[in-house]
């Protein structure tokens, strides 16, 4: 069996089990964020909670997309100018936006491990919604050239058709999809740290523990997942100015880096059930109807 068979075959079963585990994991994921009073109220949970439901739309609309056209050679793309321009749109929008409130969530951890009142009173839910909502129009507009320049009419293929708009979108999808979330979100986890080392203990701040764990977990899922995406897509990058064409062994390995990639809007819900014993009795109780004991204390009569 060829590489390029093998590559199709990993995309297919690898593919199908990612859908299938983030559909699930981000369901679970909406459900909690959305049911249980004290996750409504925080912003790092509504962070949560946003970010799943766009996960959901990059596997529906993305990795969906991905698995049919490397897996089975079905590319609507070729034929519809509509999905054509909405696939590319969608694959600039919902990670992007992803992306953000991962970092919005770690921002959050560390105004709340501040000493400083100021910077603590940032961290509220009112302030959260405004800033998800101008972030998400930012990035819905930031898109539209994907709409305008994006085109299927040539060689029969979906292609960007504008040379300049080609430089911006590789300088993007350096940055915005790989570089910059992992920075931001290591510069604000370590800043985190270091608050919480100057905090004698943790509640005198009032500051969510279980959180503050969910939130490193997310930090290093990125890592993992979108680091080495990143340095792949900088190696096709070189490689293309040496006019050098994809081996298959390299086209096999871009493969692998891009289901990777495709793990991080699949694997949180996991990760928040290894790292948080909270979510985990609220994921028992409220889908499973799993009860805990509690001491009750009857009144006389």
């Amino acid at each position: 069996m060829s590489l390029i068979n093998i590559g199709k075959q990993i995309t297919i079963y690898v593919g199908w089990s990612l859908l299938a585990i983030g559909i699930v994991g981000n369901g679970i994921n909406i459900f909690i964020f959305s049911s249980v009073q004290n996750y409504r109220q925080t912003p790092c949970t509504f962070y949560f909670l946003i970010s799943s439901i766009d996960n959901l739309l990059i596997l529906f609309v993305n990795l969906l997309s991905r698995i049919l056209i490397l897996g089975y050679e079905i590319d609507l793309t070729k034929t519809s100018l509509f999905w054509c321009k909405f696939r590319s749109y969608t694959i600039n929008v919902f990670p992007l936006s992803s992306f953000s409130y991962s970092c919005l969530s770690s921002i959050d951890q560390y105004l709340l491990t501040s000493r400083n009142v100021q910077i603590r009173r940032l961290s509220q839910i009112k302030y959260s919604y405004r800033i998800v909502f101008f972030l998400t129009l930012f990035w819905f507009i930031h898109a539209i050239p994907q709409i305008l320049f994006f085109d299927n009419s040539s060689q029969q293929t979906c292609s960007n058709t504008n040379p300049s708009y080609s430089i911006y979108n590789t300088i993007y999808i350096l940055t915005f999809s790989s570089t910059f979330p992992i920075l931001i979100m290591i510069i604000f986890g370590y800043f985190t740290y270091c608050n919480i080392q100057l905090i004698r203990t943790l509640n005198e701040h009032q500051i969510d523990y279980q959180l503050l764990r969910m939130t490193l977990f997310q930090i290093i899922l990125i890592l993992i997942t979108v680091g080495p995406y990143g340095i792949n897509h900088l190696y096709e990058l070189i490689q293309s100015f040496v006019n050098k064409n994809k081996s298959e062994n390299e086209s096999l390995i871009s493969t692998i880096f891009s289901l990777l990639y495709y793990v991080n809007f699949s694997g949180n819900c996991y990760m928040f059930l290894i790292c948080s014993r909270r979510f985990r009795r609220q994921v028992k109780h409220r889908l499973f109807f799993f009860r805990y004991k509690q001491n009750q204390i009857n009144p006389t009569q």
